[in-house]
């Protein structure tokens, strides 16, 4: 790269951009594979203004507007719907319409559905749009489809970057087919090809608007169906082009839910008497199965719809965790392309040293030009640690050995890092420094800019120690001890467990704030950032805390300044910095919330953990679809009485989608076994909203058990088995510790 391509890379990264300017807390979303559409709830795309809806592929927006209007006018959205991820419903009406030389068109009198369907393999989208006449005389009306499409990257969408680099072409009509076209600097042809199956009457607006007259008498209905079909390509090389004849909808559907079911038909299923919990873990695995992609052949869950389709190692793997009781296999695969990509060497211009796993990895153009060092980018710190944690729960779901042999040498590299480069010879812990241009500032799992603060409102200098990753380690070496042990090496057994027990003690003296009564959020060259944060709380569930320590830490989560009503703030309220519409500095997160409260049972805090999940639970169902974001405001239940979104959050969203099975495998105390051929049911428990669980086809090792779950008196559960292939040891305790 010469220099004059390094000082526009430098100009990309660092120059401002606005903002979005409009949110996507109520967008409809329809995803299948790596194709994704966010829509406002009418099913149009804004032709105007920054914002974040669209048609994306490949980190690439391509289409950027598309907007159906009637008789000029935008209709009226009635409802919508993308229960099935794949496909969209939206039900439209019209406005008061003027009409030429005769009354009014009343309101209400048009009825307009608009289906989607997409095909994510064959990358189409496919849409019939049927206008029907309601009113008792015939009328005329006017349909127009306007597109627009600036293909840019994901990140000039969220305004982090400002310029696209390669060549937009003018919008060209053939026919029935309009093409829009972008020749990208990275040498990849985008094309956009909207086939229609009804000729326009008209085309405008430099080629990129289609008008159709309709005749409609009373009762009659007509209807438009087009397909989209987006493509990359190399420069010369033939484009796929959108299906010359009308697809068979009702065909591709079928074969989509049957592919569906086939995938899901040996997962663990879970019912319930009460369908306030059905219907949100019914959307929680019809989300996660929406969000899960494939990367080499390699399946993961994507982080979340919009900003975030992408292979996360945080994110991809955490939610592997949350969903082990479930599917192990995603997990298998997740380490498999995780371990793919493992850091080689130490390049500050991407944050890669040896042994790391991966933050983020970007498909798109910006990425493929170096002017983003997501390619992949290992600003975090805490991905390795929980990259072994997910080896180590893995094998113990699945009993087996292979896949910890396979990747030996991957978990030797990330132990390695965590010891040579990331273990601190200094403080003893792991802490970040940024090193890369446009990277990262903080690279824990509050990674936005303003996410680590000093109690007097400071942000907090650099290299920091998060409280949480330092539980993440000791989780990690403790976990991990036993399969070397396993596998005939007792030597690394022992020296992991001498390691975690030292780092326990050290890790006691510096984070513990006995005037405080709390652990402090993390440790930076200033001292202690000494603010209630949320972290703490998941630092429980690695069981790094001492017994006291974490009775007070489940207090302070508790307590008004830290517990919403709906869930437990990423900040307290107390705090100089805290803002509850702030990212990571009021917030509540769901994914947090069920790590928090897996830590609340490790240490005994049943009631705890029940409180939290009633409320994340209960929160759910004030989202369209019982859907539950990325995050929500911190505000308190009993300003609104309901939770207040926050406006740019991801939905769906795979952490947050595995949060509520993750919470409920966690209150019943479900811990696998699985070398021994045992599972230990550790003193289950069930809120007082829910009487009966019951749960089919869960696996543990070569075995299968279907169990039964029921609330008894002091929220304590009885738990029955139903059936039971392949010999399973099932293990009920009372007074057990649980050790995840």
């Amino acid at each position: 790269m010469g220099a004059d391509d390094l000082a526009r890379k430098r100009h990309i990264l660092t120059r401002k951009a606005p903002a979005i300017g409009r949110g996507i807390s109520t967008g409809v979303v329809l995803k299948d594979g790596d194709v994704f559409l966010l829509t406002r709830p009418s099913g149009s795309v804004p032709m105007k203004g920054p914002h974040g809806f669209g048609l994306y592929h490949h980190d690439c927006r391509f289409l950027d507007g598309y907007v159906l209007r009637i008789d000029g006018k935008v209709p009226i959205a009635l409802t919508s719907t993308s229960a099935d991820g794949f496909k969209g419903i939206f039900e439209l009406t019209n406005p008061e319409l003027p009409r030429p030389g005769g009354p009014t068109l009343d309101k209400h009198e048009i009825a307009i559905r608009w289906d989607r369907l997409l095909e994510g393999h064959r990358l189409m989208l496919h849409e019939v749009i049927r206008v029907r006449n309601f009113a008792s005389v015939a009328v005329d009306i006017g349909v127009s489809l306007a597109f627009r499409a600036g293909f840019e990257d994901l990140y000039v969408v969220r305004g982090l970057c400002v310029e696209r680099p390669g060549t937009l072409h003018p919008a060209r009509w053939d026919g029935d087919r309009l093409e829009l076209r972008y020749d990208g600097a990275d040498g990849i042809v985008r094309t956009t090809g909207i086939q229609f199956f009804r000729r326009p009457d008209r085309t405008e607006l430099d080629g990129r608007r289609a008008r159709f007259r309709l005749r409609l008498e009373p009762g009659a209905e007509e209807e438009i169906a087009l397909s989209i079909a987006l493509a990359e390509s190399r420069r010369g090389e033939v484009r796929p082009a959108a299906p010359a004849s009308r697809p068979d909808l009702a065909e591709i559907e079928r074969g989509r839910r049957a592919a569906n079911a086939e995938r899901t038909e040996g997962l663990t299923q879970v019912h319930t008497d009460r369908e306030r919990l059905a219907r949100v873990m019914d959307r929680s695995l019809r989300d996660l199965a929406m969000l899960r992609s494939e990367l080499d052949g390699q399946a993961y869950y994507a982080a979340g719809v919009p900003w975030f389709v992408a292979l996360f190692g945080r994110d991809s793997i955490l939610v592997a965790l949350e969903t082990l009781a479930h599917d192990p296999s995603v997990a298998e695969q997740t380490l498999r392309l995780l371990a793919r990509y493992q850091g080689k060497v130490d390049d500050a211009a991407r944050d890669e040293e040896p042994g790391k796993i991966l933050h983020e990895l970007r498909v798109g153009e910006l990425a493929h030009l170096g002017l983003i060092p997501h390619t992949p980018y290992y600003g975090t710190v805490d991905a390795t640690p929980l990259f072994l944690v997910l080896v180590a729960r893995h094998a113990a779901w699945t009993g087996r050995l292979d896949l910890f042999r396979e990747l030996r040498p991957s978990v030797d590299a990330a132990l390695a890092w965590i010891a040579d480069q990331g273990e601190s010879r200094e403080t003893g812990f792991v802490q970040y420094r940024s090193r890369a241009t446009g990277g990262l500032a903080n690279q824990c799992w509050k990674d936005s800019g303003d996410a680590i603060v000093m109690e007097d409102g400071r942000l907090a200098r650099q290299p920091i120690a998060p409280v949480e990753v330092q539980g993440y380690v000791y989780l990690a070496k403790t976990a991990l001890a036993g399969l070397f042990e396993r596998d005939g090496a007792a030597e690394v057994a022992a020296r992991l467990r001498r390691e975690a027990s030292a780092l326990k003690e050290r890790f006691r003296r510096a984070y513990w704030l006995p005037d405080k009564g709390f652990l402090a959020l993390a440790l930076t060259p200033d001292g202690p950032a000494a603010v209630l944060s949320s972290n703490p709380g998941q630092a429980l569930w690695s069981g790094i805390v001492g017994a006291e320590e974490a009775r007070r830490t489940m207090e302070s989560m508790l307590g008004s300044p830290m517990f919403s009503g709906w869930g437990i703030r990423t900040l307290a309220s107390s705090e100089r910095r805290y803002n509850p519409v702030a990212y990571h500095r009021g917030t509540v997160w769901p994914h947090d919330n069920a790590l928090i409260a897996a830590g609340f049972r490790r240490y005994g805090f049943d009631d705890a953990a029940c409180r939290v999940f009633e409320g994340i639970v209960e929160a759910s169902t004030y989202f369209p679809m019982r859907r539950l974001p990325e995050t929500f405001s911190g505000f308190d239940r009993r300003d609104y009485g309901v939770p207040v979104r926050y406006p740019v959050a991801c939905h769906p969203q795979a952490w947050s989608a595995a949060s509520v099975p993750f919470l409920l495998q966690r209150l019943l105390g479900l811990t696998p076994e699985a070398f021994e051929n045992r599972l230990r049911i550790v003193r289950p428990v069930l809120p007082t909203s829910i009487d009966a669980v019951s749960l089919r086809r869960l696996r543990v090792g070569s075995a299968e058990v279907d169990l039964a779950f029921e609330r008894g008196p002091g929220g304590h559960a009885t738990a029955r088995v139903l059936r039971n292939e392949g010999g399973l040891e099932v293990r009920v305790e009372r007074d057990g510790v649980d050790p995840e």
